[in-house]
């Protein structure tokens, strides 16, 4: 854990309150306070840890703008004077590859201090990490680091592939958003250990990625992670935030599998399925904006995704992916839930966009019997979907207002417009902004975060009734769990 405050009493107090979750603390001394950093030598002893000492220059995205020579003195009075008791001496020191001060150097290894040998990239890749950090190695005594900043999710693969052809101890870490999978599965690189920062001080570190003790420990159950550890995830793009970490994970703890399910973010499906095919990924989500380019990739469709013409589910089948639609079932489930029916005769249905979702929405709204009509800023990809079944549609702008009053009996939003906004209505958060709510409308969002997204708090102030997607995300989540293990979600083994 990385620990970053302006005091040593407050690191300290930090790594005391996350001891149970972490097995290093790193001290991150250019963080300090510069009267703080003179007695950096007694923090070993506060601490129940092994120690990383780490005084990152600026140009290695740290906080430490001195001199050279300021730098190494600090690095000497923290090494200094080493303790018989070797738990009150620092276990680790982080020296920059083009660091390399002999006398410091030298009082290190005396001192039984490993010498973590690090580079950082924070602007692009790097590609020859075997090669690199080989060279880095002078004595073998050294354990080399390499984190860089991913261009693409393809960076991440090489990252997993060069880590499992080392066999010398090595820390490969990706940063950024794109390079979670590099933390969650350090394993599965051979990585010596893996990164986090307290909740407290995340924000210090903010856009190099580092995720919590209680998310890596709690969520993704890093340290159960081993070589016979099945990996599940979800691929879309620029996926920001998604529950179905929590859904998946929960399913696995409760069916006492050795699994983990984690976010691969992607814009390009190749690369995703690259990825996967790398580090032995066996089943995926699929999301925005992937969920139609993916059956290009697969050897085989269920007929109920074909039909809808959208796959939210791949699951591997020996060297090749098969695909299903869960989304549709899981709508169709909370819908009926929702309505408290299981018929749609003569309602009225505005399907607000044509993507992924809307295809399987359609597909299901088709089912129960509802007459409906596509609205969509795209007009052709709303009259393609919408004369598939037999439905009406229209563009999605302010012109479109007395078709959409004919079919606003139930108003379904399938686009990603409104999520993750505060909740007030704009036409950038509010797919349907023009329309004023007379208070009769049903209005099901599948956005779900927020729980309340702008449509729906403008449809609820006017009396109408609300729902958003969060079950037809559980829902569509226990199918996925079944297609990726066999097992029945809801089935969980009695303790």
């Amino acid at each position: 854990m990385t620990l970053t405050g302006k005091t040593l009493a407050e690191d300290a107090e930090l790594a005391k309150k996350y001891a149970k979750k972490i097995d290093i603390v790193e001290l991150r001394v250019d963080c300090l306070d510069e009267d703080e950093q003179l007695y950096v030598r007694r923090f070993p002893a506060m601490v129940p840890q092994p120690v990383i000492l780490t005084i990152r220059r600026d140009v290695d995205g740290g906080k430490f703008i001195g001199s050279e020579f300021s730098r190494t003195t600090l690095f000497g009075n923290a090494l200094a004077f080493a303790k018989q008791d070797k738990s009150k001496n620092f276990a680790y020191v982080d020296f920059e590859e083009d660091f390399h001060i002999s006398g410091i150097q030298d009082a290190a290894m005396a001192f039984n201090v490993r010498i973590i040998r690090s580079f950082h990239n924070m602007t692009g890749p790097v590609s020859n990490l075997r090669e690199r950090a080989l060279s880095m190695m002078k004595t073998g005594y050294e354990i080399p680091k390499i984190a860089f900043m991913p261009d693409s999710l393809s960076d991440v693969t090489n990252m997993f592939a060069e880590g499992q052809q080392m066999e010398q101890d090595h820390i490969f870490v990706a940063m950024g958003n794109l390079g979670l999978p590099s933390r969650i599965l350090s394993a599965k690189a051979n990585s010596y250990l893996t990164f986090v920062s307290p909740e407290e001080t995340i924000s210090n570190v903010g856009g190099i990625g580092h995720i919590t003790p209680n998310i890596i420990n709690d969520l993704y159950r890093f340290r159960s992670i081993d070589e016979q550890t099945d990996i599940f995830g979800i691929i879309g793009w620029p996926l920001l935030k998604t529950n179905s970490p929590e859904i998946h994970n929960q399913g696995y703890i409760g069916h006492g599998m050795n699994a983990v399910y984690v976010p691969i973010r992607a814009p390009q499906v190749p690369d995703a399925l690259n990825f996967c095919n790398q580090v032995g990924v066996k089943g995926l989500s699929v999301t925005v904006p992937h969920k139609e380019d993916i059956m290009y990739y697969l050897s085989d469709i269920s007929p109920e995704a074909k039909t809808i013409g959208a796959v939210n589910t791949i699951v591997r089948k020996g060297n090749s992916w098969a695909g299903y639609n869960t989304d549709a079932y899981g709508f169709q489930r909370s819908l009926e839930e929702f309505l408290e029916t299981t018929k749609l005769k003569k309602q009225k249905v505005a399907i607000i966009g044509a993507g992924g979702a809307a295809r399987a929405i359609a597909y299901v709204i088709k089912q129960m019997g509802g007459k409906a009509c596509v609205f969509n800023r795209t007009l052709a990809s709303a009259k393609e979907l919408a004369e598939k079944y037999g439905f009406d549609y229209s563009d999605l702008s302010p012109k479109c207002l007395d078709k959409l009053n004919t079919y606003s009996g139930l108003i379904i939003q399938t686009t990603s417009v409104g999520m993750n906004s505060d909740g007030n209505s704009t036409p950038e958060t509010d797919p349907i902004y023009f329309y004023n709510f007379k208070g009769t409308e049903i209005v099901y969002d599948i956005v779900y975060t927020p729980a309340v997204t702008p449509v729906m708090k403008r449809a609820a102030q006017a009396g109408c009734r609300t729902c958003n997607g969060l079950k037809m995300l559980q829902y569509q989540g226990y199918k996925q769990f079944k297609y990726f293990t066999g097992e029945d979600y809801e089935n969980v083994k009695s303790e």
